[in-house]
């Protein structure tokens, strides 16, 4: 099931590469920037969030919360946000609950391997309430940040 815009954004808490817990609700007065990426150390997934890194003072601009979110676990992405200087968390939802609440989770992803995040991107205002969404079948696409940074600039 995928959620849309207008529905409330379902709440989690999740490790970060900290191993410290993230809680949606915790950020409630910000926008924010939800990321399900695939696999951490990837060719788009590092094209994809190497892209929030460098833009990331714009979405600060924006009173914008960026968080990065995969089925690897937090160690995995705390070398791959070392390795790749992300300047924006990284959370593991190596229990596949968040990715599957986001309807953002791959049955079969290539090599066979089973439930991995599927490339998405969600606005969530300050709220709590879903204002984008996207949803990508192909891994090999990328989020439309265009329409990301239109919806941001809407809620500034």
């Amino acid at each position: 099931m995928s959620l849309s815009a207008g529905q409330a954004a379902p709440d989690f808490t999740l490790f970060d590469t900290q191993k410290q817990t993230l809680t949606l609700s915790e950020l409630k007065g910000r926008n924010v920037v939800i990321l399900f990426f695939p696999l951490a150390f990837t060719s788009v997934c590092t094209k994809e969030l190497c892209e929030m890194r460098d833009s990331i003072s714009w979405y600060n601009n924006v009173n914008a919360s960026v968080l990065g979110i995969s089925v690897d676990s937090l160690f995995s992405l705390g070398k791959f946000r070392e390795e790749q200087q992300l300047n924006f968390p990284l959370l593991s939802d190596f229990n596949k609950e968040v990715s599957t609440a986001y309807g953002s989770l791959y049955e079969t992803f290539g090599f066979g391997m089973k439930g991995v995040s599927k490339r998405s991107a969600f606005v969530i205002d300050k709220e709590g309430i879903i204002r984008y969404a996207e949803v990508l079948e192909n891994a090999g696409e990328v989020p439309d940040f265009g329409a990301i940074r239109s919806v941001l600039e809407g809620l500034a």
